[in-house]
């Protein structure tokens, strides 16, 4: 049974339900009910009060429910008074989604990266966990011989807790460890690519971002119709035309409220969309809370620090659009996105030049020469120009090339002898 209770004075969509429940499938999770209030103030105790939670127990009993998941996020506190309350299991909104990550995990990076993540969920967790014991060991008004709970109880669960505390922490620290020499070893491969142009995929999960990179590069990468369907980061190379070749990398999905845990672990992943020179937003037209989406996304950019990278918004899945209205507001909000349908491989043409012009900047004609020994540089100039003549001698390599004028600092910071612009 799916649970969603905001107040008054949250932001509110049409259905706050819709999320949850494409969340709760993609786990596995079959619905019997949905339960969705609008509440004054949230309650310290059940979350939606009392009153409310007795109601919701007999639906939960009606429709024999044997789990219910609040849209919302919840203390411990809160879930065992509404387990009592409900006499089922109660999940929120943060644990739904780290076990769905959990389960979609599959490289090593991705794994460390979740079980950081459920942990640092859980560990502040761990006081109230045990703070039944806490109260059986103060009964009786102290630890003197005879007190209620004192002696044999009170240190039991002090230690317990103590452990428990020092084992997460012991953990945390080796997956940070860890993590941060996969983080070392992605800075030294980005460090690598600092002469070729970086495009980077961002989108809410489910927008057709693996499908884009599909459509462009050929990358056989999975993209199946699912949540979080990729969590580790793919480059790969994209051929724009003859002569101009970007790296593409596909990112893990946004969403609404992403728990902050996941954004902290997952900091390695998304470090591709902070080195990138251009981020790809991809936009899923089709879906009914498109604008919620586009803002949810642009929230979890400002927070890797992204919000002012140049952008380019492709608004994705154009053949199954609902309402074609929905796609005239879009474009007249966003006017230089670009409708596409990946998955049929539509409108590239129009992205392949936008980003091109990105890249170049306005064309011009130079004269280069390199030394002969500089391979790097004749490389560059064969993937990123157009090579009008080239010339050997026995210790030099003149070039005439056409080529954009954004890529000429580029060209100077690879050392040729010397670089002359023709007009």
């Amino acid at each position: 049974m799916l649970v969603a209770a905001h107040p008054k004075t949250a932001d509110y969509y049409n259905d706050d339900l819709a999320e949850l429940t494409s969340l709760a499938k993609t786990a596995e999770v079959i619905i019997v009910d949905r339960f969705q209030q609008k509440i004054k103030e949230i309650n310290p105790a059940t979350y939606i009060g009392r009153g409310k939670a007795e109601m919701l127990a007999q639906r939960v009993q009606i429709n024999r429910a044997d789990m219910v998941i609040f849209d919302n996020d919840l203390s411990p506190n809160q879930i065992r008074e509404l387990e009592a309350i409900l006499e089922v299991k109660v999940l929120d909104r943060s644990e739904l989604i780290l076990d769905i990550f959990a389960s979609t995990a599959q490289t090593r990076q991705a794994k460390l990266q979740v079980e950081l993540a459920q942990l640092e969920y859980t560990y502040p967790r761990l006081t109230r966990m045990w703070s039944h014991l806490d109260s059986v060991a103060g009964a009786g008004g102290g630890t003197a011989a005879g007190a209620v709970g004192g002696v044999g109880t009170r240190g039991t669960g002090e230690k317990q807790l103590e452990i428990d505390r020092r084992l997460v922490n012991k953990r945390i620290t080796d997956l940070k460890r860890e993590l941060a020499v996969i983080e070392k070893r992605r800075e030294r491969q980005i460090e690598s690519r600092k002469n070729v142009y970086k495009a980077c995929l961002v989108g809410y999960t489910n927008a057709g971002k693996s499908t884009f990179m599909n459509a462009v590069t050929n990358a056989g990468v999975f993209a199946e119709d699912r949540l979080f369907a990729t969590l580790d980061t793919r480059t790969r190379k994209w051929k724009l035309d003859g002569t101009t070749e970007v790296l593409l990398s596909d990112t893990v999905g946004f969403v609404r409220h992403l728990p902050h845990q996941l954004v902290e672990s997952f900091k390695a992943t998304l470090a591709e969309a902070v080195n990138a020179d251009l981020l790809l937003h991809i936009v899923d037209v089709s879906s009914d809370e498109v604008f919620e989406q586009i803002k949810s996304v642009n929230t979890v950019l400002k927070e890797i620090g992204c919000e002012k990278k140049k952008m380019l918004i492709i608004l994705n899945k154009i053949d199954a659009i609902k309402n074609i209205s929905v796609l005239e507001a879009l474009t007249t909000i966003h006017p230089d996105a670009i409708p596409v349908s990946a998955s049929r491989g539509e409108g590239i043409e129009p992205v392949i030049e936008r980003i091109t012009g990105f890249i170049r900047g306005e064309s011009v004609t130079a004269r280069i020469r390199i030394g002969v020994a500089n391979g790097k540089l004749q490389s560059y100039l064969h993937a990123n120009s157009e090579i009008v003549s080239q010339d050997y001698n026995d210790n030099y390599v003149d070039f005439v090339v056409r080529l954009g004028e954004k890529t000429l600092p580029v060209v100077q910071s690879m050392k040729p002898e010397s670089v002359e612009l023709v007009k």
